[in-house]
C-alpha cells in the first residue's frame, strides 16, 4: 500500500506526457467529426452525473432550502401561518408535492453546479481557441458565475416587494390562494430573469474582444441599446408591478455603463498596441507606401507594386 502514492504519481507523469505528445502531434485541436460527437457524449454526460449529484443535495436539504425559497412569499403577506386560509401556499393535487420536491432539487442542482457545466463547456470549446482567447475564457466563467449570483440575490430582495404589489391587485371580497407549484415557478423565473440581465454586460464585453463591438458603434448606438436593456428587463422580469421592471432595467443601465468604460479601455488599449496606419487621413488622402531602397527604377510605372 505505500507503493500507491508513488504509482498515482507516475501515472500522472505518463499521462501529461502523453497529453504534451498529442498537443504537438495536434496542436490545432483538430479530430474527426465522429471524435468531436463522442467527446461532446462525454462532456454531456459529466455534466448530467454532476446535475444528479446537485439534485441529491437538494433532496437531502429541501426543507430548509423550502423554507428559504418561501421567505420571500412569507414577508409580503406580513408572515406565513398554515391555519390561515390565504397565509400559506397551497398544494392542490397529489402528485404536487412530488413535483414540488424535483423542482426544488433542479433549481439547487444547477446553481451548486454551474462551475462544473461551465467547465465542460469550456474544455469542449477550448481546443479551437488561440491561447489568448482561452484567457478570455477563463475570465468569461469566473465572471459569469458571481454575476449571476449577484443578479440572484436582487430577485430574492425584491421579490417581496413585487409579491406584495401582486397581492394587493387581488380585489375585495377575495382571498389569494397561491400553489406552491406556481409560486415556486415564479421563483424560478425571477432568479433566471435577473441573472440573464447580469450577464449582459459580460456578453457585450466579450462581443468587443472579438471584434464585433467596438467602441465607435456602442456610442453610434448606445440609445438604441439602452432603450433595448430596459425592453429585456421587462421581458425578462416575471413580476408586472413597475417597481420590480425599474429597478431591474436601472441596475442594467449601470452595468451596461460599466461595460462601456470596459470597451473604451480596451480599444484604447488595443489601438496603443496595435496603431492603425490609416488613423488621421482624410477620405482622399493616399497613404504611403514604402518602397524598397533596393529597386533600382524608381519609376512607379515599373515598380514591382503594379
Amino acid at each position: 500500500m505505500a507503493k500507491l502514492p508513488g504509482a498515482v504519481a507516475g501515472a500522472r507523469i505518463v499521462g501529461e506526457r502523453f497529453v504534451q505528445a498529442q498537443r504537438q502531434h495536434n496542436p490545432d485541436g483538430r479530430m474527426p467529426l465522429m471524435d468531436h460527437i463522442r467527446e461532446l457524449r462525454n462532456r454531456v454526460v459529466k455534466m448530467a452525473l454532476a446535475l444528479i449529484a446537485g439534485m441529491a443535495i437538494g433532496l437531502a436539504f429541501f426543507h430548509p432550502i423550502w423554507n428559504f425559497i418561501t421567505q420571500p412569499y412569507c414577508r409580503a403577506i406580513a408572515g406565513c401561518n398554515t391555519r390561515a386560509l390565504g397565509h400559506t401556499l397551497a398544494v392542490t393535487g397529489p402528485l404536487d408535492g412530488f413535483y414540488l420536491h424535483i423542482k426544488v432539487a433542479f433549481v439547487l442542482g444547477i446553481i451548486v453546479t454551474s462551475p462544473v457545466w461551465l467547465y465542460q463547456i469550456w474544455a469542449f470549446v477550448a481546443p479551437g481557441l488561440y491561447r489568448r482567447e482561452k484567457r478570455w475564457t477563463y475570465l468569461f466563467i469566473g465572471t459569469a458565475v458571481p454575476l449571476f449570483v449577484l443578479g440572484s440575490y436582487l430577485a430574492l430582495v425584491v421579490m417581496g416587494r413585487g409579491l406584495h404589489f401582486l397581492i394587493g391587485m387581488v380585489p375585495q371580497n377575495t382571498v389569494a390562494i397561491f400553489s406552491a407549484d406556481t409560486y415556486i415557478s415564479y421563483f424560478m423565473m425571477m432568479l433566471l430573469g435577473f441573472g440573464l440581465c447580469f450577464e449582459l454586460p459580460l456578453f457585450l464585453v466579450m462581443l468587443n474582444q472579438v471584434g464585433l463591438l467596438p467602441h465607435a458603434r456602442f456610442k453610434k448606438w448606445r440609445r438604441v441599446l439602452l432603450f433595448c436593456v430596459f425592453v429585456f428587463a421587462g421581458i425578462a422580469s416575471p413580476s408586472p408591478d413597475p417597481i420590480t421592471m425599474l429597478l431591474l432595467g436601472g441596475v442594467c443601465v449601470v452595468l451596461v455603463e460599466a461595460a462601456e468604460v470596459v470597451v473604451l479601455l480596451n480599444d484604447r488599449r488595443r489601438s496603443r498596441l496595435n496603431p492603425d496606419p490609416y488613423d488621421g487621413l482624410a477620405d482622399d488622402e493616399l497613404s504611403p507606401i514604402d518602397l524598397d531602397d533596393n529597386d533600382p527604377d524608381p519609376d512607379p510605372r515599373n515598380s514591382r507594386f503594379n
